[in-house]
């Protein structure tokens, strides 16, 4: 996962645990259940980037990730009341979004989707030369593609993990998956990403 990691560099962050950032989270979604539309307003502002970016990837088209988003925080903002505060606002937010996602690529009947290249993927600039900006871009669109190729169950883990930084225990309660499903499937998804990569 090396490589991965070179290339998402600053993407990863690891919350397996609640940090003040969470309970900062929690207290906005405790005031948005109550009313109060400024702290939704918050709660949306902070997740935006994050849910339309997991959904660009999901569906591979931008328009439609844009569309989904939208309608996550809408059902979201219909549904604040069904949100508990023992677990974490992101991690029911995201499920709203896979669900929305996933009724969408059901209906229509997609199996295997493409990921945009062009623009799909922010990465620095490591270095000034055009020559090292041309083989990051390169870099990308070849991770990119990889992660088209994988089947939309392993991609989803794959964003979820690496690029959301999402626990392997909120993985499981976004998808409605057990443990040892999560495990299975990042397991899995990392073998046939780091295969196609080395193709």
């Amino acid at each position: 996962m090396g490589r991965l990691r070179e290339l998402f560099a600053g993407s990863f962050v690891e919350l397996d645990v609640k940090t003040d950032s969470d309970l900062e989270e929690a207290q906005y979604a405790a005031r948005a259940c109550a009313g109060d539309a400024r702290a939704y307003a918050w709660l949306v502002t902070r997740h935006q980037a994050s849910v339309h970016r997991y959904l660009v990837r999901l569906t591979g088209a931008p328009d439609t990730a844009r569309d989904l988003a939208q309608d996550t925080f809408l059902r979201a903002f219909q549904a604040i009341g069904a949100w508990r505060p023992e677990a974490r606002f992101r991690t029911w937010l995201f499920r709203i979004a896979h669900n929305l996602a996933m009724d969408h690529l059901r209906r229509a009947r997609r199996e295997r989707l493409f990921v945009p290249i062009d623009g799909g993927l922010d990465v620095a600039d490591p270095a000034p030369g055009p020559d090292a900006r041309l083989e990051t871009t390169q870099k990308a669109r070849r991770l990119e593609a990889a992660l088209a190729a994988l089947p939309s169950a392993h991609r989803e883990v794959l964003l979820l993990r690496e690029i959301e930084g999402m626990s392997y225990e909120d993985i499981a309660r976004a998808l409605d998956l057990n443990l040892g499903t999560v495990r299975s499937r990042i397991a899995r998804a990392r073998a046939a990403l780091l295969a196609v990569l080395r193709s």
